[in-house]
């Protein structure tokens, strides 16, 4: 491949075929997303609601089902007994048509929600399946999930990317499970890292991917002509020389 041709291949293979979700529970910047149509979802976890601040887990997320009744929202139960996971799970449930259950792959203890995940599927529930990192966890979700509930099969690929491996072949894989589920059993590429990530796990086979505000704000990034954004760079750094005041 030669130089010139190098140069000409400045477009992202990106195209748009996958569902973007915001993952997150700043109420200000969920509100900044919701009307965005290329934002198609929103998530969150117990980590991000205490980052965020809440006091009142269930007043506040209905909170934010009123601001956004009409696109999937994502909220996870926090028990770690798998009677009182159910228990949440089906209250949680009750809080608007658009809410799937995020359900963890196991408890503190290792012990497997496998069960737990099959039966609220099949009662009907949605589910978003989460903290997923081995093959072996997808093959036993998809298997649990099959002939249930429209759900959600979140793989953790960024945290599969921070222990050195790539994580394209075991997502390219669990795309492969997903479908072989059914058509209602989606696969999500979360912990993002980057912007190339959305490209990534659209190549994948993911249906969905779930971004931080910053890297949904960056989208507008994409396909930007590379010389501008090197010169762009040079202003960038200039403008904070000048403004710090540095001499030599």
């Amino acid at each position: 491949m030669t130089l010139a041709s190098l140069g000409k291949q400045t477009r992202s293979p990106f195209s748009g075929k996958i569902k973007i979700f915001a993952d997150g529970a700043e109420r200000n910047a969920i509100l900044e997303f919701a009307s965005r149509s290329d934002i198609h979802g929103f998530t969150t976890n117990p980590s991000l609601m205490r980052k965020a601040g809440v006091q009142d887990y269930r007043a506040y997320s209905k909170q934010l089902l009123q601001d956004v009744p009409n696109k999937p929202f994502s909220f996870e139960v926090f028990a770690d007994d798998f009677a009182e996971m159910k228990k949440q799970a089906l209250e949680i449930a009750t809080w608007g048509k658009n809410v799937y259950v995020k359900i963890p792959i196991m408890n503190t203890k290792a012990e497997s929600a496998i069960p737990l995940i099959q039966e609220l599927s099949h009662q009907g529930i949605p589910l978003n399946v989460t903290a997923l990192l081995t093959l072996d966890q997808v093959w036993e979700t998809t298997r649990a999930l099959k002939g249930g509930a429209p759900s959600i099969v979140s793989v953790f690929a960024g945290r599969i990317a921070d222990t050195g491996r790539d994580p394209m072949p075991i997502m390219t894989a669990s795309a492969e499970m997903c479908e072989s589920a059914g058509d209602q059993v989606e696969l999500l590429w979360a912990s993002s890292r980057e912007p190339l990530n959305i490209v990534q796990a659209e190549l994948a086979g993911a249906k969905i991917i779930t971004v931080t505000p910053e890297i949904a704000r960056k989208m507008s990034g994409f396909n930007k002509d590379l010389f501008q954004l090197s010169l762009d760079t040079v202003k960038a750094f200039k403008t904070d020389s000048d403004a710090a005041g540095f001499t030599l």
